[in-house]
């Protein structure tokens, strides 16, 4: 039997409150902090680097520290952001810049000191600033997702990356040599993949938008 009255409860269908979309992240999340903390490290890591001339050996360790924990972050944030519901519009912005700020960072400091050849700065450089560029090119359209080989690249890339900046000799610096060289390789390799897949993604948006009209 259903009551009735001013005091009887109504069936009024599902509990809006409970259907109601969780607040949006505060932009001090941790994701964010690590993201943050990461763009703090970058003129940190400079100093040491250059830190007695820029070859004292163990200058150089401390600096390979302060690399290696800005690369951690790099795993950690953008794995916590997706799990835990914390993306926001600043770690979206964030995150690529201090990505590419310690990077470019560590490239040009190697090349002023004559530890790693200026060409291969370039070319990762030109490479990561590209695909940047292509990006925002092709946003309207759709968004270009990490590749697996670009994940490689990148894991590629700070680990050659971080053993240049370790004083090493013997085999231990050819190995970083031989390392550096396929990472210049898959750095060019998806490049050309993402150059392919924005050029497509182009075509295919602006068709849709003709048969659209």
């Amino acid at each position: 039997m259903t009551r009735s009255g001013p005091g009887a409860p109504t069936a009024t269908g599902p509990d809006r409150s409970a259907a109601a979309p969780p607040p949006p992240p505060g932009i001090w999340n941790i994701a964010n902090v690590l993201t943050m903390a990461r763009l703090l490290l970058v003129p940190v890591f400079v100093a040491l680097l250059f830190a007695d001339g820029g070859h004292n050996p163990k200058w150089r360790a401390v600096a390979w520290a302060a690399f290696a924990i800005a690369m951690i972050t790099d795993l950690f944030d953008g794995e916590l952001a997706r799990r835990k519901g914390l993306i926001t519009d600043f770690g979206k912005i964030a995150d690529p810049i201090a990505d590419k700020a310690i990077m470019g960072a560590a490239l040009i400091g190697l090349s002023v000191l004559g530890d790693l050849p200026w060409w291969v700065t370039a070319v990762i450089l030109a490479r990561e600033l590209g695909i940047t560029l292509m990006r925002f090119w092709v946003i309207r359209y759709a968004v270009i997702p990490a590749s697996r080989g670009g994940k490689l690249k990148t894991l590629t890339q700070g680990i050659a990356v971080g053993m240049y900046v370790l004083p090493l000799t013997g085999w231990l610096a050819t190995a970083r040599a031989v390392l550096m060289a396929v990472a210049v390789l898959l750095t060019v390799g998806t490049g050309l993949d993402y150059v392919g897949q924005a050029l497509r993604l182009r075509r295919e948006g602006r068709a849709a938008e003709r048969a659209g009209r």
